[in-house]
C-alpha cells in the first residue's frame, strides 16, 4: 500500500526510548450514466459511460464522429423537407428528391442509432430498462412512422425529425461521456506523472537510461533537478525541494535530504538526487492512490441508489405515458398526433440528466480531492461527513509533529540562554537522541557553536563532554539527582512551571573538579504543536461542528497544556488523556453514546480501531498501513487542515447530488406533460426534435452544475482545481 511513501521522518521521540546514549524518558523526566438500475462510476472503459459501461463503442471519440456523419446527412434530409420548405417559403425539386429522406434517414438510423439499438438488446437482456430502452423505442418508432408515412400510411413529414432526433441524442450523449471522461481523467493525469525512463546508476556510479519496467527495488537513480522520481525511495546522497503537490496538495516545495523518503512523481526542483528504490509498479504510492481513486469513483452512496431507483422507474412511467398518450390522441381521432406525441414523450422522457446527476458528480469530486491531497476510499464516508457534529484528533502526530523542539530556555545568575545554549547544544553534538538533535539544531539555528571532546553517554541519565576545557553534562531530573547538583532557587521554580504543564525538563551541569556539581542552565521541550492545527480546529467551529476533543497517551497535565495552546474551549472541547492505544476507540464510543456522530483523525497502528468505529475515520496519509486501512478518508498530507477540506467537499457534492436530482426529476414532471400534449389545445406542443433539444439541454445544466465542484476549496488558499479560491466558497 502507498502509505509507506507517505510516512513522515519523525523523531523517535514519538515513541521514546533508550538509544544507548543515556536518553531514556525517566531520565529527562518526559512522560512516558446512465439510465438504468445498474450503478454507475467506475474506472477505465467500464466507467467512461455509467449504465452504459458494458455497451461496445461508448466512448466520445466513437460518438464524436458518428455525431458529424449523421449531422452532415441530416442537413440534406431538412433541407428537402416539404414541412420545412413551407416553413421558410422555397422550393427545391430535383429528380430523386422523394429518395432523400428514406435513403438518408434509413442510414442515419442503422449507423447513428446502433449503439442505442444494442444497448437497448443489452436492457432488455438484462432486465434492467433505463435510458438506451427508451431511446431505442423513440428512434424505432420514428423510423417505422416515417416508412409507414412513404407507403402512404400517415400523412406525417417525418424523415427530417427522426434524422435530427437521431443526430441531437448523439451530441448530447458524445457531450456526457466527454464530461465524465474529463472528471475521470484523474488516473489518466496520475499516471503522466511518471516519466518514461530513469537513469540507473552502474556499481562505478555512471549513469545509464533504462525503461521504467526495468527498475528493480535496491537499484539507485539518478534524479536531475527538474526532473521527476521514477520510483519511491530513499536519498542517499544529495539533498533538493521536491514539489509533492501531486501527492498531497500542498504548493510549496518541501525540502528533503539524506535519509528521507521521496515518492514517484514528484520533482527535484532545484538540486539532482540520488534515490535508492524501495517500491517500483503497482508497489509504489502513486499507483495506490490510482486505485483509491478508481475504487472511489466506483463506489456509490445513498444518493446513487436514488437515482438508480428513480431511472428504473423512469422507464416504466415514460413507457406508459407514451402509450396512454397514443391512445387518447388515437381515441380522439389523431392517428398522426398519437405517433408525433407518443415519439416526444419517449424522447424528452429519456434519463440522460439524472444518468449523469451523480455519476459525474461522484466523478468530479474524487478527481479534484484527489488532486488536493484528499482520497476517498469509501463515498459513504464522505457522505457522512457532512452530518460530523464531533471531530476526534489523535494528537501526537496529528495536532503536533511528533517531535520535541525547545520551547524555552532559562539561565542561572551570572551567565545567559545564549551561553548555556552554546554549551548544552556542543555537549550533544555527538548524540543520537531525538532530544539532543533538538538542543543541537536550536544552537545552530542561533550560530552558537562550540567545540566539544571527550564525548560519554550516562545510560539511563544524560550525556557529558569537556568543553572551553570545563566538563559539562546535560541530563534530566535523574542525573541532577545522581550527581547531586545544586539547583539555583531562580532556575528552581522555572522548572517546576515547566514540568507542570508537561515539559520535558533538561539541566546543563557544570562538573567542577573540585567542589559540588551546579545546574547553570536548563531547557524546556515539547511536542510542537503544528501552527496550522490551530486555524483547523477554528475553522471546525466556524463550519458548525459543535465538539472537538483530543485523545492522547499522555499525562493530563501535557494533554491540558496542548489544548490550552490550541483554543479548547471548557466544558464544550473534550481532552481524553492517559488513554491507552487499546482504549481509544472506547472514547470513539463514548461521544457516539452521547448522541454525537464522530469524525476521528489518526495517524498511528493504535489509531486503527478507533478509526474503524467512527462514523467517519481519516487517515492522516503520512501515517501507517494499518490506520489507512482503517479509514474512509485519508488525507496525502499531515495538516489537519485537510480535514476542513473533507468537510467543504462531503457537503458540496451532497449538495450537488441532491440539486442535480432535484432538478432531473423537476424536469420530468414538467416535460412529459408537455410532450404528451396535454397543452395543443392553447397551441403548446412539443415536435420530437424539439424535445431532443431539452432533454439535452437538461444534461448540459446538470453537467454545469457538477462542473463547479472545481470551485469549492478543499487546500488552505486554493480552489479544487488549484487556483486562488474565492471568498466565501
Amino acid at each position: 500500500m502507498f502509505a509507506r511513501a507517505f510516512r513522515p521522518h519523525r523523531d523517535a521521540a514519538r515513541s521514546p526510548g533508550g538509544d544507548g546514549q543515556g536518553h531514556d524518558p525517566a531520565a529527562h523526566g518526559g512522560p512516558d450514466d446512465h439510465g438504468g438500475p445498474r450503478r454507475h462510476g467506475g474506472s477505465g472503459e467500464q466507467s467512461g459511460h455509467g449504465g452504459h459501461d458494458k455497451h461496445a463503442g461508448h466512448d466520445p471519440e466513437q460518438f464524436r464522429r458518428k455525431f458529424w456523419l449523421c449531422l452532415a446527412l441530416t442537413v440534406p434530409i431538412v433541407l428537402t423537407s416539404h414541412m420545412v420548405m413551407n416553413w421558410f417559403g422555397y422550393t427545391l425539386d430535383f429528380p430523386g428528391r422523394s429518395w432523400v429522406g428514406p435513403v438518408l434517414g434509413s442510414v442515419v438510423f442503422l449507423y447513428g442509432g446502433w449503439p442505442f439499438l444494442v444497448g437497448a438488446v443489452r436492457e432488455v437482456r438484462d432486465r434492467a430498462p433505463g435510458m438506451m430502452l427508451l431511446v431505442s423505442m423513440a428512434i424505432t418508432v420514428a423510423y417505422a412512422a416515417s416508412l409507414a408515412t412513404s407507403l402512404g400510411a400517415f400523412d406525417l413529414d417525418f424523415w427530417w425529425e427522426l434524422a435530427a432526433l437521431v443526430t441531437i441524442m448523439l451530441l448530447g450523449h458524445w457531450q456526457e461521456m466527454k464530461a465524465i471522461g474529463q472528471a475521470q481523467g484523474a488516473l489518466a493525469a496520475l499516471a503522466a506523472l511518471l516519466p518514461d525512463e530513469a537513469e540507473r546508476l552502474d556499481d562505478d556510479g555512471t549513469p545509464h537510461r533504462v525503461p521504467l519496467a526495468d527498475l528493480r527495488v535496491g537499484d539507485t537513480v539518478l534524479v536531475r533537478s527538474g526532473a521527476r522520481v521514477p520510483a519511491d525511495g530513499s536519498i542517499v546522497d544529495g539533498a533538493a525541494e521536491l514539489d509533492e503537490s501531486m501527492i498531497t496538495g500542498e504548493s510549496r516545495p518541501v525540502p528533503r535530504g539524506v535519509g528521507d523518503r521521496v515518492v514517484a512523481g514528484t520533482v527535484a526542483t532545484d538540486s539532482a538526487l540520488r534515490v535508492r528504490v524501495d517500491a517500483v509498479g503497482e508497489d509504489t504510492a502513486l499507483a495506490g492512490i490510482g486505485r483509491l481513486v478508481a475504487q472511489a469513483q466506483a463506489s456509490s452512496g445513498r444518493a446513487q441508489v436514488l437515482a438508480d431507483r428513480f431511472a428504473a422507474m423512469l422507464f416504466y412511467v415514460a413507457a406508459a405515458a407514451a402509450l396512454v398518450t397514443f391512445a387518447a390522441w388515437w381515441v380522439l381521432d389523431d392517428p398522426d398526433q398519437s405517433v408525433v406525441r407518443s415519439v416526444t414523450v419517449l424522447v424528452i422522457a429519456c434519463p440522460h440528466a439524472l444518468g449523469l446527476a451523480i455519476p459525474l458528480v461522484i466523478a468530479l469530486s474524487t478527481a479534484v480531492s484527489a488532486k488536493a491531497g484528499i482520497l476517498v476510499k469509501d463515498r459513504l464516508a464522505l457522505e457522512r461527513m457532512r452530518t460530523v457534529d464531533a471531530v476526534l484528533f489523535d494528537k501526537t502526530g496529528t495536532l503536533t509533529k511528533g517531535a520535541h523542539t525547545v520551547t524555552a530556555t532559562a539561565a542561572a545568575t551570572g551567565t545567559t540562554e545564549d551561553e548555556v545554549l552554546r554549551i548544552a547544544g556542543a555537549v550533544e553534538a555527538d548524540s543520537e537522541h531525538p532530544l539532543a538533535k533538538a538542543l543541537v539544531k536550536v544552537a545552530q539555528d542561533r550560530g552558537l557553536r562550540a567545540t566539544a571532546r571527550d564525548f560519554r553517554s550516562l545510560p539511563g541519565r544524560g550525556v557529558r563532554a569537556v568543553v572551553d576545557g570545563a566538563s559539562w553534562a546535560v541530563g534530566g531530573p535523574a542525573l541532577v539527582r545522581e550527581v547531586g547538583a545544586a539547583v539555583p532557587d531562580d532556575l528552581a521554580t522555572v522548572t517546576r512551571g515547566w514540568s507542570s504543564r508537561g515539559a520535558v525538563v533538561l539541566h546543563l551541569v557544570r562538573l567542577p573538579a573540585d567542589g559540588r556539581p551546579e545546574a547553570v542552565g536548563a531547557f524546556a521541550l515539547e511536542d510542537e504543536v503544528r501552527p496550522e492545527a490551530r486555524a483547523a480546529i477554528a475553522e471546525l467551529r466556524e463550519h458548525g461542528v459543535r465538539t472537538i476533543a483530543m485523545i492522547t497517551g499522555d499525562a493530563r497535565p501535557v494533554a491540558e497544556a496542548v489544548a490550552a495552546d490550541l483554543g479548547f474551549r471548557p466544558r464544550v472541547d473534550e481532552v481524553f488523556a492517559e488513554v491507552l492505544p487499546a482504549d481509544k476507540d472506547r472514547a470513539v464510543a463514548d461521544l457516539q453514546a452521547r448522541g454525537l456522530t464522530v469524525a476521528m483523525v489518526g495517524d498511528g497502528v493504535n489509531d486503527a480501531p478507533a478509526l474503524a468505529r467512527a462514523d467517519v475515520g481519516l487517515a492522516i496519509g503520512a501515517g501507517t498501513d494499518v490506520a489507512i486501512e482503517s479509514a474512509g478518508v485519508i488525507l496525502a498530507s499531515s495538516d489537519p487542515r485537510g480535514v476542513i477540506g473533507v468537510l467543504r467537499l462531503s457537503r458540496a457534492s451532497y449538495r450537488k447530488m441532491i440539486q442535480n436530482l432535484a432538478w432531473a426529476a423537476g424536469y420530468n414532471v414538467v416535460a412529459i406533460p408537455l410532450a404528451a400534449g396535454v397543452l395543443a389545445w392553447a397551441g403548446i406542443a412539443l415536435s420530437p426534435a424539439v424535445a431532443a433539444v431539452l432533454m439535452s439541454a437538461s444534461t448540459v445544466v446538470v453537467a454545469v452544475n457538477a462542473q463547479l465542484l472545481r470551485r469549492v476549496r478543499l487546500t488552505p488558499g486554493q480552489s479544487a482545481d488549484g487556483r486562488a479560491a474565492r471568498p466565501g466558497r
